[in-house]
């Protein structure tokens, strides 16, 4: 298996082949060996790029346009997804999730490194997840984004609703702490409190739903099982942060069931050069979000945020 360094070489060797081709070389070897529909839906969220708006690496609605133009013409029921994503809207997921069962009977989620918030639960709409020693999912409880006087300001939905229970027993044992209270509270807008307990409630029902419908339907307590996995994937207060890590181990002793990368080498080397030339993609050109199945067609995010749909054999950059 090449590492992130070879695959950069071996561009640098090849002066008439670019990191398109090689990535495209990997991603066609890696549909060959399965025999199956593969498309990667990668952002450049793990490398430091500080001047990135955050939506440019996140999952959303638009991003269902990249997967109906990377879908195209593909004729396979059964689809790999290979997700790198730190998440993003759960509309787009509840979407993008809508419109990938009705096409395949059976879809692979597979984890090269991480798949976080959203991509979560979409990984969690598929029948299987594949992932390797070093991958990572993560919680899916939403975060809510509000305007404060120093400008917007994004925290859990859960730490919002815990504050404001905190309040009503603060308030209650001390009537002085009123005033302090009823600042904070007002700083939020009509109906946040609502809408964050609506959202979190949304995030762990779509995900049980999912769960029973795909990946557990041959389990006879599927019901029980996913909503005991939805809720603990959206237990804020158990995860103490929206990016901890949930190794592999952890979420098959958790119920989902998740395949281990390392138990098919061919595949481990396959999906790995496929993600290390995507990364490299990431490094040597103004891409930062790659839509794009095992024929080369898809849709491309640069930095200059302009989504570019390329054609099978058409350049990034």
């Amino acid at each position: 298996m090449p590492t992130r360094g070879e695959i950069q070489e071996e561009i640098v060797r090849k002066k008439s082949a670019s990191q398109d081709d090689i990535r495209r070389k990997y991603l066609a070897e890696l549909a060959a060996y399965t025999k199956r529909d593969t498309i990667v839906y990668a952002s450049a969220f793990t490398l430091k790029q500080p001047a990135v708006p955050p939506i440019a690496l996140s999952l959303t609605l638009d991003d269902l346009q990249g997967f109906m133009a990377a879908l195209h013409g593909l004729k396979g029921d059964e689809l790999d997804l290979i997700l790198h994503s730190p998440g993003g809207s759960m509309e787009a997921a509840d979407q993008l999730v809508q419109y990938l069962r009705a096409k395949y009977k059976h879809i692979r989620a597979i984890v090269p490194q991480n798949a976080m918030s959203a991509s979560t639960m979409i990984a969690c709409a598929c029948d299987s997840i594949v992932m390797g020693k070093h991958s990572a999912i993560g919680p899916i409880d939403p975060q809510v984004t509000f305007p404060t006087p120093s400008g917007a300001f994004t925290a859990p939905a859960q730490a919002i609703l815990d504050e404001f229970e905190q309040a009503k027993r603060e308030i209650v044992a001390n009537p002085a702490s009123i005033p302090l209270w009823a600042t904070k509270v007002q700083a939020y807008p009509h109906g946040f409190l609502t809408m964050c307990d609506t959202t979190l409630r949304l995030a762990r029902e779509k995900v049980a739903e999912w769960l029973a419908t795909y990946m557990l339907k041959e389990d006879p307590d599927r019901q029980l099982k996913s909503v005991a996995i939805a809720d603990w994937l959206g237990n804020a207060k158990e995860h103490k942060t929206h990016g901890r890590p949930i190794m592999i181990e952890q979420a098959r002793d958790k119920g989902l069931i998740v395949e281990r990368l390392e138990d098919d080498q061919e595949l481990q080397e396959r999906v790995l050069s496929v993600f290390h030339a995507a990364m490299v993609t990431f490094q040597v050109t103004q891409c930062v979000k790659i839509i794009e199945n095992h024929n080369g067609k898809g849709v491309y995010t640069t930095l200059q945020i302009a989504a570019i749909a390329v054609p099978a054999g058409g350049q990034v950059g």
